[in-house]
């Protein structure tokens, strides 16, 4: 494995953010590139778009929600499309998984867990147990991983301006925390934390009530690395500039840079 740079961004769909990935693309140039919230089911993701500026891409969607994509311009190998475990009848698009250049990338929309009820937050919680037992299953095995994506989790207090969540939202509660620092305790680092251990690192601002202009922000979108990926670590940004475009995402993209 070489240097590499690898990101994470929910477009929050690709039908209107078309233009704003190809020029980040053009700009920025990763090697992978995850996105989440594409919105359309896989024919109609735009790869020939990114295939133009030298991606090759693969998408897991559905129609109108959910959907990830990876694009890349390093050769790669899809070994999943859907998280290991799940039922059979679990159709929602949230998980894609590939092998390039040595590395395993998962990109993953975790569930919000917002909706529904505590049907819904049991949803979340299930997939979480789901994600850790496959990264436990990569990390015995000795794999180099990285997992990224839009975790729905803010993991401390300080990854989310005051006031930005209630104490009972799905993305703050106890449960979800506790899992994610289930993730950490098997090994994994988060990138960002490793290079920028406080401060402001949000990747998330609501359209709604001035959030972008007031920086009330969330920090849900993150990149977990093995130990033997987190040593080849030499940055981890969230890109804000993003959040100033014309019709942006709500969340930006987050970059990591591997020696």
């Amino acid at each position: 494995m070489v240097g590499m740079k690898i990101a994470t961004w929910n477009v929050n769909s690709i039908r209107q953010r078309e233009g704003h990935v190809k020029r980040w693309l053009e700009r920025v140039q990763p090697d992978l590139l995850f996105l989440q919230e594409i919105k359309c089911e896989t024919p109609a993701f735009p790869a020939l778009t990114f295939e133009s500026v030298g991606y090759r891409a693969d998408a897991v969607g559905q129609k109108s929600y959910n959907g990830v994509a990876v694009l890349s311009r390093v050769p790669f190998q899809v070994e999943h499309r859907a998280l290991p475990g799940l039922p059979a009848d679990d159709v929602q698009s949230r998980y894609i998984e590939v092998h390039a250049d040595g590395l395993t990338a998962i990109g993953i929309y975790l569930p919000n867990g917002n909706s529904r009820g505590e049907e819904g937050y049991a949803y979340k919680l299930a997939w979480m147990d789901r994600l850790a037992e496959r990264a436990r299953f990569l990390l015995d095995a000795d794999t180099p991983l990285l997992i990224t994506g839009d975790f729905n989790v803010c993991p401390t207090e300080e990854d989310l301006a005051p006031g930005a969540l209630s104490p009972s939202d799905a993305l703050v509660r106890p449960e979800t925390r506790a899992r994610f620092r289930q993730l950490l305790w098997m090994g994994m680092t988060d990138a960002v934390r490793a290079m920028h251990p406080h401060g402001r690192e949000f990747t998330f601002w609501d359209y709604q009530g001035g959030a972008w202009e007031r920086d009330s922000g969330l920090r849900i979108d993150h990149a977990l690395l093995s130990a033997t990926v987190a040593e080849r670590l030499v940055a981890a940004d969230p890109d804000r500039e993003e959040r100033n475009q014309a019709q942006p995402s709500d969340h930006v993209p987050v970059l990591i840079e591997l020696n």
